[in-house]
This record gives structure tokens, C-alpha cells and sequence, in this order.
């Protein structure tokens, strides 16, 4: 369990398609993906406003791509947020593939069915 920049502690959640972060109990963020072919396509992150600026999306971001890493698969950054992250944070260079355009089309059809 981490704490933010504030010294409240958080939990990050892994779900079915997204990973969630709560903030003493309440859930306040989440950053969403889908799988495909060996590889974890993040597309979405937020944090609700009331909690920016306190490194939520940072300490959610880091254990999502540590737990993807864990499970044996590959990172697509689709995700402005998540590209950010990767690309301050190297330790994860070794499992990180670019968006292409099958990876673009299968976003595409997983998120309008």
C-alpha cells in the first residue's frame, strides 16, 4: 500500500478491464485497458479533480504496469498518461511496445462492441 503526496493511503485495484485507486476507501481513479494478443493496451486514465496533484495517476500507473509485467505481458501506451509514465520511467522499456495499427483497430472494435 502506497501513499500519496498528502500521506493518505491508497490502494490500487486490478479488475476485469481496468485497474481502480482508492484513497482511504474510495475509489477515485481508474486507468482502463483491454487485452490483446500478449500484449495490455492502456487507453484511458483518470483520477477524479477533487484528488489531482497528489500523484495518484503516478502510483496507479506504476503498479498497473508492474502487474502487467507480472502477468507476461507487453505494454501499448495508448493512454497520453501512461505514455507519459513510460517514458520518464525506463524500468519498464523492456516490455513496452509502440501503438500500431492493428493494436489501433483492435482498440477500436473492442471499444464500440
Amino acid at each position: 500500500m502506497a501513499t500519496d503526496k498528502t500521506g493518505a493511503e491508497t490502494t490500487v485495484s486490478a479488475e476485469k478491464d481496468r485497474f481502480t485507486i482508492a484513497v482511504d476507501g474510495k475509489e477515485v481513479g481508474l486507468a482502463d485497458f483491454v487485452d490483446h494478443d500478449g500484449q495490455r493496451i492502456f487507453h484511458h486514465t483518470e483520477v477524479d479533480k477533487a484528488y489531482e496533484g497528489r500523484g495518484l495517476a503516478s502510483i496507479m500507473v506504476g503498479e498497473a504496469l508492474a502487474a502487467t509485467r507480472d502477468a507476461g505481458l507487453r505494454i501499448v501506451a495508448v493512454c497520453t498518461m501512461v505514455a507519459k509514465y513510460v517514458e520518464k520511467h525506463h524500468e519498464f522499456d523492456d516490455v513496452l511496445d509502440a501503438a500500431t495499427a492493428d493494436t489501433e483497430h483492435y482498440l477500436q472494435q473492442a471499444l464500440s462492441s
